[in-house]
């Protein structure tokens, strides 16, 4: 059986191949090149295959091979150094992985900014990503299958976590142009209101289960993905409030109509921070909530 190639001996080949000769490589490494050579040399013996053209020019030039077989040394590098890296930040208290719940009335521009940026800040930080709507949030964070999670306030008081408010968005009732309830001249009364199919979401956790939040019509159509339920408005199945940063270009190109209903106004959603009291958050985590924050006050 062959022996692998050591790390050295890659990062060796890789430093030598993209700097260009043995020299370059010795200085980029603070090495003797008698040593880059003989690293380089016992590469090739292992692996049977001549990585370097070393005939008619005093540089080292790749064999066909060498190209063929640096991409994978790169590869097997860069996975060996994230490897190093997440067990340095582990080893000064840096999450493994961040477990994050999110409401969907978080704006999603302000998700995916937030995102990339912790992508940027903490490259060895896996991520698992759950959004929901309702109670989701809530159950998540008690029964600690997430870290933290951003949502709206609690139905109930709970020792056991600790919120802070990091922004705030706001639900709006809509419907599509030539619906019943958008062409009603003047406040819309409830006794009309009841009439008209409202679509409503619904999730299936322990804290809003059985509960309605916000629900006039006589009939209802549940639903537990507002994206669903943002497309059903559009093509007038119904009317129902949606989170206002989600229909700010719907209104403004016409494709549905702010609802002035007597019984549900525009009603603000605070959003809160949300993680248990007995497990402090980490560097990670703890830098995520603060962004979550700082982009909210962008996004207004």
């Amino acid at each position: 059986m062959q022996p692998n190639p050591t790390l050295d001996q890659l990062q060796v080949f890789v430093a030598v191949a993209e700097s260009g000769s043995f020299s370059a490589a010795a200085r980029k490494l603070n090495r003797s090149q008698s040593v880059i050579s003989y690293t380089i040399a016992n590469l090739e013996a292992q692996l049977e295959l001549q990585l370097f053209d070393r005939g008619g020019t005093r540089e080292p030039r790749l064999t066909e091979t060498g190209k063929a077989m640096l991409e994978d040394a790169r590869r097997m590098v860069s996975v060996l150094q994230s490897m190093r890296a997440r067990v340095e930040g582990i080893k000064q208290g840096l999450e493994a992985e961040v477990a994050v719940a999110i409401d969907v009335s978080l704006p999603s521009p302000v998700l995916t900014c937030v995102l990339k940026a912790f992508q940027d800040h903490f490259p060895t930080v896996s991520l698992r990503l759950q959004v929901g709507a309702l109670g989701m949030v809530w159950d998540l964070v008690l029964k600690k299958q997430a870290d933290f999670g951003i949502g709206g306030p609690p139905l109930q008081a709970h020792d056991e976590l600790v919120l802070g408010q990091v922004g705030q968005t706001a639900m709006t009732p809509v419907a599509a142009p030539d619906h019943p309830l958008a062409i009603y001249e003047g406040p819309v009364p409830l006794s009309f209101v009841r009439d008209h199919i409202q679509l409503v979401i619904t999730d299936l956790s322990e804290q809003t289960k059985g509960r309605d939040f916000g629900v006039f019509a006589y009939k209802t159509w549940r639903l537990t993905d507002v994206s669903t339920k943002h497309d059903l408005i559009l093509a007038g199945l119904g009317w129902g409030g949606l989170p206002k940063w989600m229909v700010k270009d719907d209104l403004a190109e016409g494709r549905l109509v702010l609802l002035d209903l007597e019984p549900y106004p525009e009603t603000p959603y605070p959003l809160l921070a949300i993680y248990p009291v007995d497990s402090p958050l980490g560097p990670a985590s703890t830098w995520l909530i603060d962004r979550f924050k700082q982009e909210l006050e962008r996004f207004g």
